[in-house]
This record gives structure tokens, sequence and C-alpha cells, in this order.
């Protein structure tokens, strides 16, 4: 029972992890982004492109990963999503369509393919990202076999979620984010600048869905359509955890992926999924605003 519990855990901190980006974004911007899926395919392809091209392992994937899907995040926030803000319906369909931009252009190899170019590491193919020896295997705790990489997953999000938490619990930066969350024209009345602040969480965010593609790469196969999936998965956290909130991610994060390894051991993966949704449903209907939360949806 012990080594179901953990894979429910890993499964739980790719949640956490995909999410914990849109909780900022969501909570303090109020926008929907759809591209953040793709952010996370980013994340995986450039783990991908860092070991052909530079021959460098998953390690040096991550910070490479969140620098690059931050500066795209960046440039997506203020090119798009800043002349949006307070329109939540366009702000899901331009996202949408920079999510499907950002997808062909993966997909054509920057618009290479079709002047007959190949780039290695792009491309409609799929690819994978080899996991470094020591990450490889398992070891015993307690007389049960612990897979290594599923637990360099687990510590990954437990320090990512950490540096979250400090970064906005115990920074002037931080203060700011949650003072927008809370009210951001009371906010801008106090000097805050508003919109410094939300391309800087938009870029956050972003960079941490890129360092969620390279830990997701180690173990799934990489294609351009890899995010679809997960972002809907990260959209289940936020709404079930509660806007703006870290706590509730966390929690929503873990529980979910615990009802997901439990429900999967005991019948299958497809009754497993649809036990999610189910759990999330009813969370929605018993408590609208979320499990944490200090502002509505």
């Amino acid at each position: 029972m012990l080594d179901v519990l953990l894979i429910g855990l890993s499964v739980g901190s790719i949640l956490l992890l995909a999410a914990l980006g849109l909780v900022i974004i969501y909570g303090a911007m109020g926008v929907v982004n759809m591209a953040h899926g793709e952010m996370i395919m980013v994340g995986a392809y450039a783990a991908v492109m860092t070991q052909i091209w530079l021959g460098w392992g998953l390690y040096a994937a991550i910070p490479i990963a969140f620098v690059l899907t931050a500066l795209l995040g960046f440039l997506i926030e203020r090119c798009v999503v800043r002349r949006l803000y307070g329109r939540l319906g366009d702000t899901l369909l331009a996202t949408w369509g920079v999510a499907i931009l950002v997808q062909q252009f993966v997909r054509l190899e920057g618009g290479l393919a079709f002047f007959g170019i190949h780039i290695e590491g792009l491309g409609p193919g799929l690819q994978n990202m080899p996991v470094p020896a020591e990450l490889q295997g398992a070891f015993q705790i307690a007389g049960t076999s612990i897979n290594a990489y599923r637990a360099f997953i687990v510590a990954s999000t437990i320090v990512l979620t950490l540096a979250t938490w400090l970064l906005l619990y115990s920074t002037r930066i931080g203060m700011q984010v949650r003072a927008i969350i809370r009210n951001p024209r009371m906010a801008a009345a106090c000097g805050i600048d508003v919109e410094r602040v939300n391309a800087l969480t938009f870029a956050f965010g972003a960079g941490l869905a890129g360092v969620t593609g390279v830990l997701v790469a180690g173990f799934k196969t990489v294609s351009p359509d890899m995010g679809t999936a997960l972002v809907v998965d990260s959209f289940l956290v936020v709404v079930a955890g509660g806007v703006g909130s870290l706590l509730g991610a966390v929690v929503t994060a873990i529980g979910l992926g615990e009802v997901n390894g439990v429900v999967a051991a005991v019948t299958n993966d497809i009754v497993a999924r649809a036990a999610v949704f189910g759990l999330v449903i009813l969370l929605i209907v018993i408590r609208p605003q979320g499990l944490f939360s200090f502002k509505g949806r």
C-alpha cells in the first residue's frame, strides 16, 4: 500500500508543479492562461534540445527551461495579455490562440519545415529525455521499493513550492503580488506598479511550467501536444483549491494525486480519471469559492 501512496504523491507533485504558476497568474491577474500547457511543452523540448545540442543532462536543463519559458511568458504578457485585462473571455481565446501558435511552431520547426530544413529535437515526431543514471532504478524504504525518479520529482516539488512560498510571503515583490490578488485598484493607489508586477508574475508562472516540462520529460514521451491534458489538470487544482491560494493548491494537488493513485491501483486509469473529475465537481458544488480562498471566482 505504501508504494501506491507514493505513486499518488508523485502524481500529485506533478499536478502541483503544473498548477503553481496558474495559482498566482489567475489569482493576481484574473487571466485564464490556456497557453500554460504549451509552456510545459516548451520546457520539455528545452530539456530535449539541451541534451541534443549541448550534451547536458536533466539537471542543467531545469534552469535553462525556467529562463526560456519565463522569457516567453514575459513576451506573451507584454504583447497579448496586457491589452486584455478585465476581459476574461478575450484572454481565454487569445491565450488559446497563442497556445496553438506555439504548438505549431514546434511541430513545423519554426517554419523551416516548409523549406525542407530539419532541426533535430523539434518536429511532429516523439522525443525522449534520458534520465541520469543515479535516478534510474529504485531503492528500498521499510521493505518497499521506491522509484528513484519519482522520489526526485517529489523532492523537486517540495523545493519549488517552498521557494514560491518564500517569494510570496517573504519578499517585497511577493507582498505586492498578494496585494494585487486582494485588490488591484487599491494596490495601484498605494503606489504599486501593477503592470510591472503582473509581467513578472506571468513570467515566473511560465518559468515554473517550464520546470514542470523538464520533470515530465523524464518519464513521458515529449510531443507538441503533450501540454493539452496537463493544462486541464492544472485548472482543476486551481479551481478546487481556491483562487490565489498556494495552500489550497498544495492540499488539492496532493489529494487528487492520491485519489488517482489509489483508484487506479484498485481499478484502472480510466476509472481513476473519472473519480478525480467527480471529486472536483463535488468540491465545486459544496464550496464554490474553493477549499482555501479569500477571493471569489
